[in-house]
């Protein structure tokens, strides 16, 4: 029987090694392609190990470029994002997921049906409101409307608080805990796996965010390290150097890279519990 069993994950293994494999060779392209001279890039064979290692590469990409205030910037709009973000986006899944109040599925259809709205549709009304607000330029386009709550992580944190015992709450009543003090204390680091799970899918998505950056802000001491490498890429793709634009590619990897090998065990965990309960 166990061998039976063996034998049965030996085509799921087969695939799932063939889907990383396409997943790694890209990145390995990438950084073989950032440690060569220019002239080495369209060389047939390709040589995946260059030869001569060249470094100049990540040297020139802080000296001829915005990348360095495109790390500041993005660096402090991701960190606030990240932190405002999740506080109130776990208060609203904890309203859904434990509170009584008129309306609560009627609200939280209505919120989960934004998300069938695409995000470039409201690009002009975006434009002009913020136009209004005199926001254009600024960083509150790209902080304030995603620091207010994430649909994503409320519907996500949402249901893994659905799955978390309810009699927390009674206990915490009869101790005399108001509904503040019992979602900070209690359902707060109880949901500590699948918060650390979004902030990863946050992070990812603010700090590879190009579109807005590139359309609400204008001024160089406001680009965002993804607008500071299209601008660098601009440059250099004209010029052929392409080693340099994948070295300002790959040392903009590294920050997600890290988060993910360190906070990946919270993806399963997270996942697992979000699906005890409906």
């Amino acid at each position: 029987m166990k061998n039976k069993m063996k034998r049965s994950h030996i085509i799921p293994f087969i695939l799932l090694c063939l889907g990383a494999f396409t997943m790694i060779v890209p990145f390995a392209w990438m950084l073989s392609t950032a440690l060569k001279e220019a002239k080495l890039v369209y060389q047939i064979p390709p040589q995946w190990i260059p030869s001569p290692i060249d470094w100049k590469n990540f040297t020139e990409i802080w000296s001829s470029s915005n990348l360095l205030i495109g790390f500041r910037n993005s660096i402090f709009i991701t960190v606030v994002v990240i932190v405002c973000s999740t506080i109130t986006s776990s208060m609203a899944a904890f309203a859904f997921a434990k509170m009584d109040f008129p309306g609560k599925g009627l609200y939280f259809i209505a919120l989960l049906s934004t998300m069938m709205v695409p995000g470039v549709v409201l690009l002009i009304p975006q434009f002009m409101m913020y136009t209004k607000f005199s926001w254009i330029d600024t960083f509150f386009p790209l902080i304030v409307p995603a620091a207010l709550g994430n649909v994503s992580m409320i519907f996500f944190l949402r249901q893994y608080m659905t799955g978390l015992s309810s009699e927390l709450i009674d206990a915490a009543k009869m101790d005399g805990c108001s509904y503040p003090r019992i979602y900070a204390q209690i359902f707060m680091p109880l949901s500590g796996p699948a918060i650390a799970a979004n902030t990863i899918l946050l992070f990812m998505n603010t700090w590879n965010d190009y579109l807005g950056p590139a359309l609400f802000t204008n001024s160089k001491n406001l680009q965002t390290v993804q607008v500071a490498i299209s601008t660098l890429n601009s440059y250099y793709a004209e010029q052929t150097d392409v080693p340099v634009v994948m070295a300002a590619s790959l040392v903009a990897i590294l920050p997600v890279l890290f988060l993910f090998i360190t906070c990946q065990k919270y993806f399963t965990e997270s996942f697992a519990m979000t699906g005890i309960k409906g």
